[in-house]
């Protein structure tokens, strides 16, 4: 979508809203431009923020995504498609992506204000994340689990079998990144008892990266910097 040049340097100076929107599972969504980059914001959380999302622009820079053994990304929640953008215009890298996102009405946000500024191959799933991963063959090389509604987790998708499954689509050599929150106190408390009771069950060999308010889960270590 384009934006008049003066609006974008004002962005520099003050967050400037652009368009509000609600749907069946996110009833107040907002999308902003701050910094100069697009940002979706619910009533709690920042759902992306282009380069800027630094959940996984960090978590990028310290993976070794040359290493991975092929090009087949899975990204389950999209947001505006922070993670499709940094894989292209910032690690300069050419996946082909599949993106599941449960939410028309965020779809249709990324289409017009991201995704149609991408090279990357994307095949866009409009499905529950839950039943995509207990339903398909596919393997990926890296998967990115990235779903929200507002700032939970939703239950299912901390239980060991959905992370079984999740590693049941990785293909030797994959790579996880799993985020969670770890704002508060009592969200750190969470994200430990998740990452040593129930992620590390799976995952014996896993680890964590801490991105400001934010923990990636890793599968492996080895796979760090």
């Amino acid at each position: 979508m384009h934006i008049p040049a003066w609006k974008r340097y004002l962005s520099y100076l003050v967050e400037i809203h652009l368009e509000s929107a609600s749907s069946e599972y996110n009833p107040h969504l907002y999308v902003s431009m701050r910094r100069g980059r697009y940002q979706l914001s619910t009533a709690h959380a920042v759902y992306s923020f282009e380069d800027l999302y630094t959940n996984f622009a960090r978590a990028f820079e310290q993976c070794k995504l040359e290493e991975l053994p092929g090009k087949e990304a899975l990204v389950l929640g999209l947001g505006l498609g922070s993670i499709p953008y940094i894989l292209e215009k910032k690690q300069g890298l050419d996946f082909h992506i599949t993106a599941v996102e449960i939410d028309e009405v965020i779809i249709d946000l990324a289409y017009r204000y991201t995704l149609a500024d991408l090279e990357s191959p994307i095949d866009m799933i409009c499905t529950d994340a839950e039943i995509f991963v207990s339903s398909t063959y596919q393997k990926y090389d890296l998967i990115c689990m990235d779903v929200f509604l507002d700032d939970q987790i939703p239950g299912p998708f901390q239980q060991i079998e959905f992370l079984e499954q999740l590693r049941d689509l990785l293909t030797p050599g994959g790579l996880l990144l799993f985020n969670i929150l770890a704002l508060r106190k009592a969200d750190r408390k969470k994200a430990e008892r998740f990452f040593g009771q129930v992620f590390k069950a799976v995952f014996p060999q896993g680890t964590f990266i801490e991105v400001e308010f934010n923990w990636i889960l890793v599968n492996d270590r080895e796979m760090l910097r």
